[in-house]
């Protein structure tokens, strides 16, 4: 079973009226992974045996007339997550000898409470640490539409094994980008909700501190606003947690196009690869065609984000692996990333974090008085391509790692953001534009991401697999 080839809302309906059942999802799900993740390492723990007796559990269920909305779909957790009788290695060799989880986080609570199982554990860089996906103890994953491309991170396992149809679902967290980066580069439709609506509760704290976003990943937006009905709510423990909305949003994305955009090539804060920019004015033009208001919007910040981030991610690594500067254990830290730890640790100080606070606010401010104009701001995902397996990626041409600079300022304004795909490259990479909206109006941006999905037609697939 090719998970490409059908929809997660197809696959629920089938084990509901017994067409198929969650013992032969799960059968599927981990014959893909066999075949398949020697090739690419999308997953870098499994446990079949699990897998399958929790689904003829969920089967059981089903028989005595439970509800049960996501039964037999089956997911991998991103390894930045708890998921209970796996180890969270956080893709590091400093915790690959840590205990089993002993519960699972709220978001794979709230997957497994309505049906879906979990079948394994993907790969993630070190501490969600870049935009590629790949770390000591598990090594390199790859691109399914070009392996020797990555497929973007932190969520580049789960991206990578939704892109090859391995599995229909994964969880990913997103802190500057780290859902809609590989969304983009995988041919997906991603979306990091507003921080609190999937509550990132429990005894643990974030690792990115404030800007943690936790969300499902799948294939086209419909399928993640139907998963998203079943995770998003309040939750106790999260302070930043947000109440349910008072309608679900699976039902009311009806492909209506909004009708006026604001559209920002370069959100004034740097260039963009000719290439992605012809791609993404392209798909700015189909939305003129077919009856949308385009409002060109050059500026929105009247600084770039990156600096401030800075601050907060490297304060948050700082906090988690900081006390391990000058032991032994220091050596088992990507050397990549040690840099950014001991910059959290000398470089930053308490009054530089409550300073990015306050330009957080500015910020949001700043993209506010925008979106009065209407309520839905279109730039590039990413400024470049593609990176390969061992380099950065590219923009006109040129090796730089600053391709990406799009997506980080929306976890500090936390306003919604998604990333549909357009078209593909000359390369036959995936090119993607980033859907942003308004503080909490989540809505408004899966309805756009499905209307422009419909118009945009994307329906090509990662071959070979």
């Amino acid at each position: 079973m090719d998970f490409r080839q059908t929809t997660i809302l197809e696959l629920t309906q089938q084990v509901q009226t017994g067409a198929t059942s969650c013992e032969a999802l799960v059968t599927a799900a981990l014959e893909n992974i066999h075949r398949l993740n020697p090739i690419i390492n999308a997953f870098c723990a499994l446990d079949d045996a699990r897998a399958l007796a929790d689904a003829a559990k969920v089967d059981q269920r089903l028989a005595v007339g439970e509800h049960l909305p996501l039964a037999g779909i089956p997911f991998g957790v991103k390894d930045l997550e708890d998921a209970q009788g796996y180890i969270t290695t956080f893709g590091s060799a400093f915790h690959t000898d840590d205990a089993p989880a002993l519960e699972d986080s709220e978001l794979v609570r709230r997957l497994r409470a309505a049906g879906a199982i979990v079948v394994g554990k993907t790969n993630t860089p070190e501490f969600g640490y870049k935009g590629k996906t790949d770390n000591v103890p598990f090594g390199i994953t790859k691109n399914p539409w070009d392996l020797t491309r990555t497929p973007g991170g932190s969520s580049g396992g789960s991206s990578a094994a939704i892109a090859a149809g391995m599995v229909p679902l994964a969880t990913g967290s997103d802190g500057g980008g780290s859902i809609r980066i590989p969304a983009a580069l995988c041919g997906l439709s991603g979306i990091k909700t507003s921080q609190g609506r999937v509550p990132n509760g429990g005894p643990k704290p974030t690792g990115s501190g404030l800007l943690t976003v936790k969300g499902p990943m799948t294939r086209r937006i419909r399928d993640a606003a139907f998963v998203l009905d079943q995770c998003v709510g309040a939750e106790p423990t999260d302070i930043f947690s947000l109440p349910a909305p008072s309608e679900p949003w699976a039902p009311q994305l009806d492909g209506a196009l909004p009708k006026a955009v604001i559209w920002s090539p370069t959100m004034g804060i740097t260039s963009c690869d000719d290439e992605i920019l012809a791609l993404c004015e392209g798909a700015i033009e189909r939305l003129r065609r077919a009856g949308v208001q385009v409002i060109e919007q050059e500026t929105i910040w009247d600084k770039h984000p990156f600096s401030d981030w800075l601050v907060f991610w490297t304060a948050a690594r700082a906090r988690a692996q900081g006390h391990l500067r000058g032991t032994k254990e220091w050596e088992k830290i990507d050397a990549a990333l040690r840099p950014q730890i001991e910059m959290g640790l000398d470089r930053f100080t308490a009054a530089d974090y409550a300073v990015a606070i306050d330009h957080c606010h500015t910020y949001a401010y700043q993209l506010e008085a925008v979106l009065q104009q209407a309520p839905i701001l279109l730039t590039p995902v990413t400024r470049g391509h593609a990176p390969t397996l061992m380099g950065d990626g590219f923009v006109n041409g040129a090796e730089t790692p600053d391709w990406v600079s799009f997506t980080m300022g929306l976890n500090m304004t936390r306003n919604p953001a998604g990333s549909v795909p357009i078209g593909l490259a000359a390369d036959g990479m995936p090119i993607a534009m980033q859907v942003i909206g308004r503080q909490r109006d989540d809505l408004a941006v899966l309805k756009a991401m499905a209307a422009i999905e419909d118009l945009m037609d994307f329906t090509d697939m990662a071959t070979g697999f």
